[in-house]
C-alpha cells in the first residue's frame, strides 16, 4: 500500500488550487467585462435594454449556480455538442458573476444622490459625460467594498464545478481523500487554502474602502 506524506496532500491540493485561482480570475473578469455592459443596458434610456437586463439578472440570481453548471455542462450535449468541463464551468460562472455584479454596480450608481444628475445636466453636460465625470467615479467609492466582497463568493463558487468533473480545489480534495483515507487531514488543508484565498480579498476590501473615504473627505 502506497504511504502519503503530509506534504504529499499538500502538494496535491496547491497544485489543484492553481485552478481554482485561474477559474476564479477568468470568471470575476469576464463576468466584470459582461456586467459592465448590462449596467449601462440597464440603467440606460433604452426600455426594451432594461427589460432583458432584467430577466437575465432575475433568471441567474434566482436559480442555483450548480443548476447552471449541469445546464452549461449536459445541456449543449443533448444537441450532440461536447463540452468541456472547464468550458462550461467558466461560461456558467462568467454569467452568474455578470448577474450579481450588475445589480451591486447598479445599486451604487443609482445610491449617487440625484442632486449629482441634476447639477452636471444643468451644466451642460451628455449623459455620457454625467457617468464618465460625475457619477461613475462616486459610485467606484461605494462598489469597492461589495466587489471585492463578491469575488470572495466567486472563489468558494467554484467548488461547485467539482460536479461537472472539473479538478479544482475541492474535486482534488476528494480525489486525495479516496487515496489516502485521512479525511481529517485533507480537509483540514482544503478549508485552511480557501481560507488563505479569501481572506486576503475581504481585508484588501476594507483597506482600500478606507483610502477612497479618506481620499473623498480630502476633496
Amino acid at each position: 500500500m502506497i504511504q502519503f506524506t503530509t506534504w504529499d496532500i499538500l502538494r496535491g491540493l496547491l497544485l489543484a488550487a492553481r485552478w481554482t485561482i485561474l477559474l476564479s480570475l477568468i470568471s470575476f473578469a469576464g463576468g466584470a467585462i459582461v456586467g459592465a455592459i448590462l449596467l449601462f443596458l440597464r440603467i440606460g434610456k433604452v426600455r426594451a435594454g432594461r427589460i432583458a437586463v432584467r430577466y437575465f439578472v432575475e433568471l441567474f440570481q434566482g436559480t442555483p449556480l450548480l443548476m447552471q453548471l449541469f445546464l452549461a455542462f449536459f445541456g449543449l450535449g443533448l444537441f450532440g455538442i461536447d463540452v468541456p468541463a472547464w468550458l462550461a464551468a467558466g461560461v456558467a460562472l462568467t454569467l452568474w458573476s455578470a448577474a450579481f455584479l450588475t445589480e451591486i454596480w447598479r445599486g451604487c450608481v443609482e445610491a449617487v444622490a440625484k442632486g449629482q444628475w441634476e447639477a452636471s445636466a444643468s451644466l451642460g453636460m451628455g449623459y455620457l459625460q454625467q457617468m464618465r465625470y460625475v457619477i461613475l467615479p462616486q459610485a467606484l467609492r461605494i462598489a469597492v467594498p461589495p466587489t471585492v466582497g463578491f469575488s470572495v463568493q466567486v472563489v468558494k463558487g467554484t467548488a461547485l464545478t467539482s460536479i461537472i468533473g472539473f479538478v479544482e480545489l475541492s474535486k482534488a480534495g476528494t480525489v486525495i481523500t479516496n487515496a489516502t483515507f485521512q479525511p481529517f487531514t485533507v480537509y483540514g488543508f482544503v478549508a485552511l487554502i480557501y481560507f488563505a484565498l479569501c481572506w486576503p480579498l475581504s481585508k484588501s476590501s476594507q483597506i482600500l474602502e478606507r483610502k477612497l473615504n479618506v481620499a473623498h473627505r480630502n476633496h
